[in-house]
């Protein structure tokens, strides 16, 4: 979502924050902007679009002073314009927020009557005028910003800035993410590490309710009571190569080819001689009777397929849940629960929030994230980082396949505690693992005919996914991948449900994309198949050699993929799912790593 940075530094601040917001692109935005206080005048400048505008602008009217605040919006309250744009301004403050102020309307009513109108669209621009009508009271700016951050409702990162101040920043968390960097003559505060890895990695991550007040020589924290705290300071290894293109056109062509690697260093992190290592304190699933899943978008459907992963190979139950919806039916959660989050940035808002609902009522919370310094990692009991190292593209690639891989091992874990996997079984199933990367290899030299066929699917303006088992989640997911980057519309469908009304959408112009390894599912797909043949329909098969040769005629085009163990198939097939969306987004010239609309780390509910 938006991303906030800030500096009280020694030199000018405007390059640093224009620099540091670049870094927080991948998170989407539709506007930018900075403030800085110079000699103690208060300034900002701003520009609608990509941060290129905001740089232009400060070409033609710079910005001078070393303290200051910037900001990258996604819209939530009003249109991308400059006037809704951060920060906002109300007199002697200017704020930068990432999050939504949930009674911003009851503010602004209060404020009118006192005779402070507001001049934008925007929830944030009621925090900037309670905070200037309190400095008119008489207030000192720390006090009116506690003032302020008292009468708040919802979910927050804050920083304000305020004239006559060049030595003051004042911060703030509740709901989205906050992290303070510093070292021996500057401090740095942004809304994502990434953002202030080049200056330093010394990193303080404010906790649920603090607020900070920030000079260059001391950083004050206080909880949600005010009681003075201290945070913990951690050294982040943030490697600038991973925020880099390395040759590549676009961040997910680079992200697609690294899933190999990457794939690698989780199974590093995960398998060992003996068999499954668990990070302490691990996880004993003889004294759990069920589980359940919460997760959002991408990470919602690696949760699907896991469920596929526990109950057949564990015969564990599993409820799976979007995680905006999870808390709102108040579940019951027996006492012998283990309630898993799955997260790639680890701050997704509603998925933090469900975690928080299951606190003291789960036997055991556990995460699978990215970010292992992040909100939901913190807040849990055991964290089972993917090792998918920075992924920048908005749409998940190899954090996707990173998330199958760990729920897969934990699978494993699950089924060998219960009884229902032997060690030889184990051990097999781990061969079979270990020789995954090598096979996503063979399926990334897929990567010239996937080209080839994303230049007739760009010309579609529907498109269909089919899966059975456990490529039914994997089907929804490639085409959640062609819509979000390429805009063309696609659905996924349980193969078999298509004759339950969506086959009334077949014609010559729908591509149908199947995702069919030969497995024991096959010649029912394969039945499937031949009711959309039969109406017309375009079928691009995505399965192995044995499978296009069984298929039989009426295939439009296919796709060969390796032969793979079964179980291991929905991590294998999401490459060419993601190629496909890859390149139909190339072939349409769309915004591939930044799509319109969408933000990488979902920080609003």
């Amino acid at each position: 979502m938006c991303g906030i940075v800030g500096v009280l530094g020694a030199h000018e601040a405007a390059p640093f924050l224009v620099e540091a917001l670049r870094r927080l692109e991948y998170r989407g935005y539709d506007s930018a902007g900075i403030a800085t206080v110079n000699q103690g005048q208060l300034a900002r400048r701003r520009a609608v679009g990509k941060l290129a505008n905001l740089s232009d602008a400060l070409v033609h009217d710079p910005l001078r002073g070393k303290a200051g605040i910037g900001h990258t919006r996604w819209a939530t309250h009003g249109a991308p314009t400059i006037g809704n744009a951060h920060p906002h301004r109300a007199g002697r403050v200017a704020v930068v927020h990432n999050g939504i102020i949930e009674n911003f309307r009851d503010l602004r009513a209060e404020l009118s009557a006192s005779g402070m109108a507001h001049e934008t669209d925007t929830d944030t621009e009621t925090v900037a005028l309670l905070t200037e009508f309190h400095l008119s009271q008489g207030l000192s700016p720390r006090d009116a910003a506690e003032r302020t951050l008292a009468r708040l409702e919802g979910a927050y990162a804050l920083a304000f800035l305020f004239e006559g101040e060049d030595d003051l920043m004042i911060v703030a968390r509740k709901g989205s993410p906050l992290a303070i960097g510093h070292d021996e003559t500057e401090v740095y505060v942004g809304s994502d590490a990434i953002a202030l890895a080049p200056m330093t990695d010394r990193i303080t991550y404010l906790d649920e309710g603090d607020w900070a007040v920030i000079t260059r020589q001391k950083i004050e924290i206080r909880d949600a009571a005010g009681a003075l705290v201290e945070r913990p300071t951690r050294i982040i290894q943030i490697d600038a190569a991973m925020v880099d293109k390395a040759g590549y056109k676009h961040f997910m062509a680079k992200e697609i080819a690294e899933q190999p690697t990457v794939i690698t260093n989780a199974l590093d992190a995960y398998l060992t001689e003996s068999g499954i290592a668990l990070p302490e304190p691990g996880l004993d699933f003889r004294t759990l009777d069920r589980m359940s899943l919460v997760a959002c978008g991408t990470a919602y459907y690696a949760c699907m397929t896991a469920k596929y992963w526990f109950e057949s190979l564990a015969r564990l139950p599993v409820d799976i849940d979007v995680a905006s919806e999870f808390r709102y039916r108040e579940p019951p959660i027996p006492d012998r629960t283990v309630a898993l989050f799955v997260s790639q940035s680890g701050e997704t808002a509603d998925t933090l929030a469900a975690l928080r609902f299951c606190k003291g009522k789960a036997a055991s919370v556990a995460a699978v994230v990215n970010v292992t310094e992040s909100s939901i990692a913190r807040e849990s009991d055991l964290v089972l980082p993917i090792h998918a190292g920075t992924e920048i593209g908005v749409a998940s690639t190899k954090a996707f396949t990173c998330q199958l891989v760990v729920l897969l091992i934990l699978a494993l874990k699950a089924a060998q505690d219960r009884g229902h996997l032997s060690d030889a079984d184990l051990a097999e199933r781990l061969v079979a693992l270990r020789a995954l990367p090598g096979l996503m290899n063979h399926a990334l030299a897929t990567e010239e005919p996937a080209s080839a066929l994303s230049r007739k699917l760009s010309e579609a303006r529907d498109v269909l996914f089919l899966g059975r088992g456990a490529m039914y989640p994997l089907a929804l997911e490639g085409a959640l991948k062609m819509k979000e980057i390429s805009y063309i519309h696609a659905e996924a469908y349980a193969s078999g449900e298509l004759k339950h009304g969506p086959i009334a959408l077949i014609d010559e112009h729908v591509p149908v994309i199947v995702m069919a390894p030969r497995d024991a599912l096959f010649d029912k797909t394969v039945s499937n198949m031949h009711e959309v043949m039969a109406r017309g329909g375009r079928i691009l098969l995505v399965s192995d050699q044995r499978g296009v040769a069984d298929a039989g005629d009426g295939v439009w085009e296919s796709l060969v993929l390796p032969e793979v163990d079964p179980f291991l198939a929905p991590i294998l097939y999401a490459l060419p799912a993601q190629l496909l969306a890859y390149h139909t987004a190339v072939a349409k010239g769309t915004d591939v790593d930044q799509p319109r609309n969408l933000a990488k780390s979902v920080t609003v509910e």
